[in-house]
C-alpha cells in the first residue's frame, strides 16, 4: 500500500521502514513517540507544534515537565510520559558513549564529559572527575544535589572519594541553570577551599567548571585558581 493512503499518523512508521529511520524529521520522529495526534491536528501537526515552541531543539524540549507537556492539546499524561522516556534513553546512551577512561588535555575534555551530566538540570548540582596520574578519568560522581539557587559542597565526602580511587587529581563542576556563567562569590569561595585541601592532601585541583546548557567557564582557564 502507498503511504499516501495510509491514515496520517501511521505515514510515519511506514517511512521508517520503507526509507529508514535517516529520512525522517525530527517531527516525524516525535510523531511515533506519541503515536497519535489530537482531534483536530495530525501526530506530525502536533509534533511540529511542540517543537517550535522549543525552538526546534531536542535538549530545550528535554527541559519541559509533564505538566508543561500536557499543556499541548492531545498531550495527556501518558503521552507526556513517552515523550520524556525517550528523551532520558537518548541522555543515557549519550553518557554511555563516553569512552571507559577519557583522557583530560583542557577544560574542553572535561566540559565533554561533565555536559552529559550537567547542561539539562533545572537546579544546581555538584560533580566531580578523579583523575589518575596520567590524567585519565578513573571515576565521576555526583556529590551533592541543590536548591536552585546553590549546592553545598562537603569537602570531606570530596577528598574521601578521591583517596578511596586512589586520584591524584580532581576537576569540580557544578551549573547554572540560569545561564550565567559568571562566578558567584560562594563559587570562588569554594574553589579555594577545595584547593587548599587538595594541597595538603597532595591531591592536585586542576579546574572548577561552571557549566550552563550550551557553554561553560573554566576557573583554570580564567586564572582564577
Amino acid at each position: 500500500m502507498s503511504i499516501k493512503f495510509l491514515a496520517e499518523d501511521d505515514r510515519p512508521r511506514e517511512k521508517f521502514l520503507l526509507k529508514g529511520k535517516n529520512s525522517l524529521s525530527d517531527s516525524e520522529l516525535l510523531a511515533i513517540i506519541m503515536g497519535s495526534g489530537s482531534r483536530d491536528e495530525t501526530a506530525v501537526e502536533l509534533a511540529r507544534k511542540i517543537l517550535a515552541s522549543v525552538n526546534n531543539n531536542w535538549h530545550q524540549l528535554s527541559l519541559l515537565t509533564i505538566k508543561d507537556l500536557t499543556k499541548f492539546k492531545g498531550i495527556g499524561e501518558v503521552k507526556a510520559i513517552s515523550i520524556a522516556t525517550a528523551l532520558e534513553i537518548g541522555r543515557r546512551r549519550a553518557a554511555q558513549e563516553i569512552p571507559e577512561k577519557p583522557q583530560i588535555s583542557s577544560s574542553k575534555d572535561a566540559y565533554n564529559v561533565l555536559k552529559l551530566h550537567l547542561s539539562d538540570l533545572r537546579t544546581e548540582e555538584f560533580w566531580a572527575l578523579f583523575l589518575n596520574q596520567s590524567n585519565k578519568v578513573i571515576h565521576i560522581a555526583q556529590l551533592t544535589q541543590g536548591g536552585i539557587n546553590q549546592s553545598i559542597v562537603d569537602i570531606r565526602i570530596l577528598f574521601k572519594t578521591a583517596l578511596d580511587h586512589f586520584s591524584t587529581g580532581i576537576i569540580i563542576s557544578h551549573n547554572h541553570p540560569s545561564g550565567n556563567l559568571k562566578p558567584s562569590a560562594e563559587d570562588i569561595s569554594i574553589t579555594k577551599k577545595v584547593k587548599e585541601a587538595g594541597n595538603l592532601m597532595n591531591i592536585q585541583l586542576l579546574d572548577h567548571l561552571i557549566i550552563t546548557q550550551n557553554s561553560y567557564l573554566s576557573f583554570a582557564d580564567e586564572g582564577l585558581l
